[in-house]
């Protein structure tokens, strides 16, 4: 198993591959010697955690290659070279997964379970707001850079673009909505005063292919962080999650007539009260519960053979909606 990243694939990734069993090599994605040595290796599968302006290189090095390939979101810089990425996989006939690891996030995963199993009847709308400061001063990087695939939209909103696709099982009609950069000049690693030219905030809505509606109100360089606050509303209830720790189902769904182990699935109380539930996390590496459920499926599709989602399709799909939302976003 071939990674390339000295940041998230070496912290996150790695450990819980070899937890899984397999072995890995990590090498840095700047070392383009040893990212060539790695991808030339008859390693069962490169994982590309490298920055989004390396993406398309790194992917189309290792499809040259033959190889099985698992790359990081944002998917490259835009629509186009994710087009590019997936056409070369299934040209290659190679297995290639969509890195988007929170959708196995406990508390996203319950929500996901809870409306696909109609807790709520028709799911109709989601509400997101995230605010916090972990952008807020620091050097000055990739991240904080446009042209190389920085900003929050990229980085944050490339999982909510995601979970939205799978919770209301339709692609982006139409969005719009405004970015900011509230952080606008920082030093780099030479203590260079450097311009960030990348948003790191962003109000956006969203209207899906099948009616149903999503708006985001997130930012990372907020002076301190607050409580987050994900809701899905639909015909027969609602779900309300504060800081993806405490989960509350309140529902209409009629529960007469359904058997106590249905109940439990779907998360519905045999009487009238709200549903609630706990995700706060163990101690221990906050990727982990996202990345063991997701990695484990990618461990099982490379011995079985079979192609699983997300995969490229999805990551595609996930950069399409963000270049529409770019294109239809003003600046503040």
């Amino acid at each position: 198993m071939a990674i390339i990243g000295a940041g998230f694939g070496k912290y996150a990734v790695a450990p819980v591959f070899s937890k899984l069993g397999l072995e890995t090599e990590v090498v840095t994605p700047r070392d383009a010697a040893a990212v060539e040595r790695a991808i030339a290796s008859d390693a069962d599968l490169v994982s590309i955690h490298s920055p989004p302006f390396m993406h398309h290189d790194h992917v189309m090095m290792a499809l040259e290659r033959g190889r099985n390939v698992l790359c990081d979101k944002p998917f490259g810089l835009n629509a186009e070279q994710a087009r590019a990425m997936r056409d070369k996989a299934k040209e290659t006939g190679v297995l290639h997964f969509a890195n988007l690891e929170m959708r196995n996030k406990p508390v996203r995963a319950r929500i996901l379970e809870l409306v696909l199993g109609g807790a709520i009847g028709e799911p109709r709308h989601l509400s997101w707001t995230f605010i916090s400061n972990g952008f807020r001063g620091g050097t000055h990087g990739w991240v904080h850079d446009k042209e190389l695939g920085g900003g929050w939209i990229n980085a944050y909103g490339s999982h909510l673009i995601d979970f939205m696709r799978c919770l209301f099982d339709s692609e982006v009609a139409d969005c719009g909505g405004v970015m900011r950069t509230e952080w606008a000049t920082r030093k780099d690693r030479d203590g260079k005063e450097q311009d960030a030219t990348a948003e790191d905030a962003y109000s956006a809505w969203f209207l899906m292919e099948n009616g149903c509606t999503v708006s985001h109100d997130t930012g990372y360089c907020a002076p301190v962080p607050l409580p987050s606050r994900v809701t899905v509303t639909g015909s027969d209830g609602a779900i309300e999650v504060i800081n993806d720790t405490k989960l509350t189902l309140r529902s209409t769904v009629d529960v007469e007539g359904l058997s106590a182990e249905e109940r439990i699935k779907r998360g519905l109380l045999p009487n009238e009260g709200d549903a609630v539930e706990d995700f706060t996390p163990a101690p221990g590496e906050a990727h982990e519960p996202s990345l063991m459920p997701w990695l484990a499926q990618v461990k099982q599709a490379l011995e079985t053979g079979t192609q699983i989602k997300p995969n490229f399709d999805d990551a595609v799909a996930m950069a399409e909606a963000m270049d529409m939302l770019r294109n239809n976003m003003v600046k503040a």
